[in-house]
């Protein structure tokens, strides 16, 4: 292997020095044609210097050709290459960009006319490259991928603490979703659809060149991760962000490898500009407030509900003797007292949000050296007591030129975050799902028997509703339970560039340190839980602590050449990338702690120690990756871009330890050709297509472990433990390879005023992974991770940017895009498990299948028909609507029947639909449901411009047709148990003939909350997303102030949505990853706030 690199790299020098010796004399024809621009660029109105502004040659195609700054008094100094045929170009910040010919002078002064003064940094689009991360800078008109960029301007006035929040709907294709409003809770982020059964979803990160890992090791065994990795992404300040480009295709994700199967988010950050020091400094502050929540039945309603229930079930009275939270005896002032209120728990645990964020930044620098360095601090109150998140992210970038040929760059970022969350006893009682379900006649606080509050709370350690987590106090979990993370990330990035043949071929290496540790601390009081002292959940600590440190080198050999015919030019890329990768994490959990003071899991006392809990991992991996990529145009018309990358992972065993993932595209620019000339209105039209190949590794688990691996045994033999094989060796484990093809199709028109872009794809993924084969027991094992099938994700996308109105004051925008994505599932391993394991004669279980030639994320169920209104309509009926009657002359009632199971239905009994007509609800009458996929999502928005001082800016999110399971309705109108219900069983039925369609109050028994339609709501939604009203203050004010820009603007975000979903946040995923029967759910977690936002950003 290493010979075989020494030669490639031999033959590729020797190549290109014979090259550039051949190409040098025709070269040096051109030079005496080359001429210097010396001038010095003024306000129009003031006269005084520039300084900073950006000073561009333009070729014919508004290329940028060069380009140099002003200096601190506003002179420059350009070498063009075409002084008769290209333009000059001169923007600044706050000023109308000037372009005009160059015609052959040596001397230009400029004059700028002001604009309204932004602190957005002025692009000349145009001239904009396609960045994929690799060091291969393409101009955006020539690439041929499927990308998008937004640059930072576009995401400004938004008060959204991550990038991900900021993105959601704004490129097609992108897919993310918000499951809970709490501070600091990560999101789906989805490219083209799901590309696993088994693993990690999340797109990879690369930032500033280098990726950036936002995935938590799953040995780490943090209570409440999920697939976004405890939001890491909040490990980046938006108000650095320079750029995003999102790579979709897998022509263009190929370069990045196994991590880049499930698309690439490249992140750019700012960097200093030639020029006198600049300060910015923005503020935003928010308030935010829940949407209206279920309505759910008052003291009075749920005490008349629950002696109904009991009356139903078992035909007798509620004892009240026995189960006096329903006596309201005031000779008995315990429960008199405390079980005589009307309290609106979810009200208790629902409070104002607010949250402000302040950065400082600072940038400049001369010829020599440049530098960018920022510091912000977020605080934020969620909406929920109990939530929160603090953040100070600081960044220094640092850009040195230590001679003509060596440039060196380093950049430092340091992150720390603290997020509090509400602690989670179980995942079916999150704190909003306790409240929800609370008695309400029971009191929030302890009431002493002459009817005064205590300020103790009142957790009794068992009532009628049962015991631990139905009777924890939730306004006691939300105030006193611990769940905070603390994150701590210094991430130092190393750049050095030799210009081996300056403009030619040049080479750099880059190395990243990623050093990140995450702790997370819980803790349980006895106070929310009233459970007596001895036992071990009373006061429990947790403590997990874990630490990632990460080594990335890049080496890049980079040539980009133009031939010494002006009709040709060539790009080539040699990158040679290797990640060290170790982790450790450390896991305590102990109880009983001497009180609920003391949350530290180091200082347990010794009345019990049956649940305490040690543990600790280790765990190193190594990669290396080569890449070897060019791009060739002719006569700027076509393009074709061919590359192949070498895989290495110590994740598979010797037999396929290595990968090969080629990948080839081309672009035609239809614009370009002779006949397309009488179309002058068109700049841009042209048509992409790409193939390519992407490997992904397993997930990053101990099963997936190639080697075997041995654990303790916790019996002795002789006095002495063994150890045993805890997996399988996997030998034979291959890459997981999406195989993606794309065709694309854009048209730029009227000075690119409009701009419309349309990708076809198509993605297999192959050779999935799953952890959960089932073997034969006498192998010692019962099941093995394998390869076990193939998906597809197709679809299309739309992008549409246009500017159809503008004059003299006016200017209006409008954005919008939108992509369809079907999921299929195209093979599946024999051995593999084709349904979900419970059984669906539970109430409240839903059926999951994976079945070829159908999508993943479906689910089935029963078709829920309403309610059987009297005896007569429970009589059983064939195909044409006649009465089944038994061998017994008499009719055939409707009975939900299984082997174990034989209930006749009764009046006021939830009525399914009979299928096959034949008397019985069973496995015969499940039918699909719906599928947690959106099949179209995207959004669009409208900004209107005045006078380029006021602007309004909105826009909307929108995914349409897909379904949610809404679990908090379920467990809020089953009338099953004790729990609180919502006021929709006021209309339950309650006599025979009753027409509704709520069930009957049946205290546990019945089947009338079966998995069925009833729950199931279709979750498409529109939703207004951020409106903004900014307004950039004028160059008079300003001007006299000493101050360079300055704009105020009020956001609103979230404000309304347009939904047929009953529950409050359609907005749902599907969570986990580790589950191919997985389907969304809705577990009334804290909904998306309403946000209102008040900003201001001044730069000096």
């Amino acid at each position: 292997m290493a010979d075989a690199m020494k030669k490639l790299l031999t033959t590729l020098l020797a190549l290109t020095s014979g090259w550039l010796i051949f190409t040098q004399e025709a070269k040096a024809q051109n030079i005496q044609e080359r001429i210097i621009i010396r001038g010095k660029v003024t306000d129009a109105s003031s006269h005084m210097p520039v300084i900073g502004a950006s000073v561009a040659e333009l070729d014919k195609d508004n290329r940028i050709i060069n380009g140099t700054t002003t200096d601190i008094d506003g002179n420059f100094a350009l070498k063009v290459n075409d002084p008769v045929n290209n333009r000059i170009s001169i923007s600044y910040i706050g000023y109308k960009t000037l372009v005009q010919p160059i015609r052959n002078q040596r001397e230009m002064n400029i004059h700028l006319e002001s604009s309204s003064r932004t602190l957005s940094e002025v692009q000349i689009t145009a001239g904009r490259t396609v960045d994929n991360g690799t060091g291969l800078m393409i101009p955006e008109r020539n690439s041929t991928f499927a990308t998008t960029t937004i640059d930072a301007q576009q995401l400004e006035n938004l008060s959204f603490p991550s990038i991900d929040m900021a993105l959601e709907g704004k490129v097609a294709g992108v897919d993310i979703g918000a499951t809970t409003g709490d501070p600091g809770a990560g999101m789906s982020i989805r490219i083209r659809g799901t590309t696993t059964i088994n693993g990690s979803d999340n797109p990879l990160i690369i930032l500033d060149g280098m990726p950036y890992n936002i995935d938590i090791p799953s040995d780490f065994n943090f209570g409440t991760a999920d697939e976004q990795g405890y939001a890491q992404l909040l490990n980046i300040a938006p108000s650095d962000i320079k750029d995003i480009t999102i790579l979709k295709d897998a022509a263009s994700t190929a370069l990045w490898g196994s991590r880049a199967a499930n698309g690439v988010i490249v992140i750019n950050t700012k960097r200093g500009t030639i020029g006198r020091p600049s300060v910015g400094y923005s503020f935003k502050g928010s308030i935010s407030w829940q949407p209206r929540g279920i309505p759910l039945l008052n003291g009075y309603q749920y005490t008349t509900l629950i002696m109904e229930e009991v009356a139903n079930a078992g035909g007798a009275p509620l004892d009240i003797r026995n189960n006096k939270e329903f006596a309201y005896d005031p000779t008995d002032p315990y429960w008199y007292y405390n079980y005589s209120r009307n309290t609106d728990w979810i009200g208790a645990i629902t409070q104002t949000g607010y949250s402000q964020e302040h950065d400082i930044s600072m940038m400049g620098g001369g010829e020599k050296a440049r530098y960018y360095a920022s510091v912000g601090y977020l605080t934020q109150t969620g909406t929920t007591v109990g939530t929160g998140l603090n953040r100070i992210t600081s960044t220094i970038n640092l850009d040195y030129n230590v001679s003509d040929r060596i440039h060196f760059r380093s950049d430092i970022s340091y992150t720390h975050i603290i997020t509090n969350g509400n602690y989670v006893p179980n995942s079916s009682y999150q704190v909003r799902s306790v409240a929800y379900r609370k008695m309400p006649n029971m009191s929030i606080y302890e009431y002493d028997i002459y009817g005064n509050q205590t300020p103790n709370y009142f957790s009794p350690a068992s009532n009628i509703q049962g015991s631990y987590y139905q009777t924890y106090n939730p306004v006691a979990l939300a105030k006193t339970a611990l769940n905070r993370q603390v994150g701590e990330r210094v991430t130092p990035r190393f750049h050095i560039q030799y210009d081996i043949f300056p403009s030619y071929l040049i080479g750099t290496f880059d190395v990243q340190f990623d050093i990140n540790n995450s702790k997370v601390n819980t803790f349980l009081p006895q106070i929310a839980t009233g459970r007596p002292i001895t036992e071990p959940v009373v006061n429990q600590a947790g403590l997990s602590d874990g630490d990632v440190f990460d080594v990335y080198t890049k080496t890049n050999l980079i040539f980009n050449h133009n031939l010494p015919d002006e009709n040709h030019q060539l790009q080539a890329l040699l990158s040679i990338q290797t990640d060290d990768n170790k982790s450790i994490a450390f896991n305590e959990i102990t109880s009983n702690t001497a009180s609920s003071s003391l949350q530290d899991p180091a200082s347990p006392s010794n009345i019990t120690t049956s649940a305490q809990t040690l543990s600790s991992t280790k765990a190193e991996t190594r990669s290396i990756g080569i890449v070897l990529q060019g791009q060739y145009d002719l006569m700027d018309r076509y393009i074709i871009n061919a590359g192949i990358r070498m895989d290495g992972s110590s994740r598979f065993g010797p037999a396929h330890r290595y990968g090969f993932f080629p990948s080839i595209s081309g672009r035609w620019r239809i614009s370009g050709e002779p006949f397309m000339k009488q179309f002058a209105f068109i700049n841009d039209m042209s048509l992409r297509l790409s193939y390519g190949h992407s490997g992904s590794t397993p997930p990053d688990k101990p099963i997936w472990n190639y080697f075997n691996t041995y654990s303790p045994f916790s019996y002795s033999y002789m006095g002495m433990s063994g150890v045993y094989p805890s997996n399988v060796e996997l030998s034979d484990l291959r890459w997981q390879t999406l195989i993606g093809s794309n065709l694309g199709y854009n048209i730029w028109m009227f000075h690119n005023r409009i701009r419309f872009d349309m990708e076809l794809y198509r993605n297999r993924i192959k050779d999935m992974f799953y952890d959960n084969i089932q073997i034969p027991a006498y192998t010692g094992y019962n099941t093995i991770p394998s390869n076990v099938g193939t998906m597809d994700n197709q679809g299309w996308e739309i992008m549409l940017n246009t500017i159809p109105y503008r004059s003299k004051n006016w200017e209006l925008g409008f954005d919008f895009n939108i992509s369809k994505n079907a999921n299929i599932i195209r093979s599946i391993s024999p051995y593999f498990p084709r349904t979900n394991i419970p059984s669906i004669t539970q109430n409240g279980v839903y059926k999951t299948y994976l079945q070829i030639n159908n999508p993943f994320g479906s689910f089935y169920g029963f078709r829920y028909l309403g309610v059987y209104k009297d005896k007569e309509s429970t009589i059983a009926r064939d195909a044409s609507g006649k009465e089944i009657i038994g061998p017994d002359g008499n009719p055939v009632y409707m009975r939900f029947g299984y082997p174990n199971v034989n209930y006749v239905f009764q009046p006021g009994d939830a009525m399914y639909e009979d299928v096959n007509h034949d008397g019985v609800i069973d496995d015969k009458d499940i039918v699909y449901l719906g599928n947690g996929l959106p099949k179209i999502s995207g959004g669009f928005g409208i900004n209107i411009t005045y006078k380029e001082h006021l602007k309004l800016i909105t826009f909307f999110v929108s995914r349409l047709g897909y379904q949610l399971v809404n679990y908090a309705d379920m467990v809020t109108s089953n009338m099953y148990g004790f729990d609180n219900q919502s006021t929709v069983v006021l209309k339950r039925w309650r006599n025979p003939g009753d027409i509704t369609d709520i069930p009957r109050a049946l205290y546990r028994s019945g089947y009338n909350w079966l998995g069925s339609s009833r729950y199931v709501q279709d979750a498409s939604f529109l939703r207004l997303q951020a409106v903004t009203i900014r307004y950039n203050f004028s160059n008079d004010l300003l001007n006299r102030l000493k101050i360079r820009a300055a704009a105020f603007y009020i956001t609103g975000e979230n404000l309304y949505t347009w939904t047929k979903y009953k529950g409050q946040n359609p907005d749902q995923s599907i969570i986990g990853n580790n589950n191919p029967f997985a389907y969304p759910v809705d577990n009334a977690l804290t909904p998306i706030p309403i946000d209102v936002v008040i900003g201001l950003n001044v730069s000096f």
